[in-house]
């Protein structure tokens, strides 16, 4: 039987937008040494009046509307972000209030780039248990808040940016994987990877907020290892083959990346959703934003199979396929 059914999507990004040409004037780099090696032209950077949780409501809007349905009817938020407005309460709660749907389920996931699979595989398992009918489950993050401008090893990689879905829980008619919803979701993690990609600050160890660390050739080849195996697992859970896999929407790390895992598991890029030269790297946030942007571009339709997938710091990974 299938999951939860995807009603809507949503997202929303900063006024500003910050091209790699800006970047050069600020740090050592070129447009050139960017593209070259990420694929990235411009990023959406968020003024002080944007936040976490501002950015997180407008893409929550956006998805209801999508879905034709009111804030009244979301009994449970799940918000992805490494980047929460306050250490708490979860950013969670404040969207809930914004959008006036109080007493519900609200609370926070923090699992970076994987935020996003994390937080759609929770909801997806309490609607199943009935502990609400609707969810909304977003992708948030202002990560330009916790990037050392003096890096230009990662300070050129990431943006702002929010992206929202809205589930509803399956009906007691839910069908096979010919029926729209969730068919299969896997999710990893392994804690021993920590000093690959992190964060050096905290509440508890710096009392910081602290800047990005990444040894990023390292990353890569966890990257393109752990996705190709975790959208492998996905395919033998569903009992589809990758040849079936209408679209594949990445997390939207690095160009190169997307490549690889394409090619790894014979897939064409064709296929894949690429957002990463407009939006950067916006961790939780870069897989619900390309999901709206190839849904509202047309690419992605009603009744295709679509594979979400990423990779994050801790490590965490996972996938989730979907029929739309």
């Amino acid at each position: 039987m299938t999951g939860s059914r995807l009603l809507g999507t949503g997202s929303a990004l900063p006024r500003r937008i910050v091209t790699n040409a800006e970047l050069a004037e600020r740090v050592d780099t070129s447009d050139e040494w960017i593209v070259e090696r990420t694929g990235i032209r411009q990023r959406h950077i968020a003024e002080p009046d944007e936040t976490t949780a501002t950015l997180a409501t407008a893409a929550a809007r956006a998805a209801l509307a999508d879905a034709g349905v009111d804030a009244s009817s979301i009994g449970l938020i799940v918000l992805a972000t490494a980047t929460p407005d306050n250490t708490f309460p979860a950013t969670a709660t404040k969207v809930q209030a914004a959008l006036g749907c109080r007493g519900g389920i609200a609370f926070d996931v923090a699992a970076v780039c994987s935020g996003f699979l994390y937080a759609l595989a929770t909801a997806d398992s309490l609607l199943r248990t009935g502990m609400a009918k609707r969810a909304l489950v977003i992708g948030a993050e202002t990560f330009s808040r916790i990037l050392d401008w003096e890096d230009r090893t990662t300070c050129v990689l990431f943006g702002d940016g929010a992206g929202a879905v809205v589930l509803e829980a399956p009906g007691a008619d839910a069908g096979g994987s010919d029926a729209p919803g969730i068919l299969g979701t896997r999710l990893h993690a392994d804690g021993a990877h920590h000093d690959l990609l992190y964060v050096d600050g905290g509440p508890s160890t710096t009392q910081t907020v602290g800047h990005v660390r990444m040894r990023g050739p390292e990353v890569f080849r966890h990257a393109v290892v752990n996705l190709a195996g975790v959208l492998k697992e996905v395919l033998e859970e569903a009992g589809i083959s990758s040849n079936e896999i209408d679209w594949v929407v990445p997390h939207q790390a690095n160009a190169r990346i997307l490549d690889a895992t394409a090619k790894k598991l014979g897939i064409s890029p064709e296929k894949v959703v690429v957002t990463v030269d407009r939006h950067a790297n916006t961790s939780a946030a870069s897989v619900p934003l390309a999901l709206d942007t190839a849904r509202r571009d047309g690419r992605i339709k009603p009744g295709d199979l679509v594979m979400l997938e990423a990779m994050g710091g801790g490590f965490t990974w996972g996938a989730s396929l979907i029929r739309m």
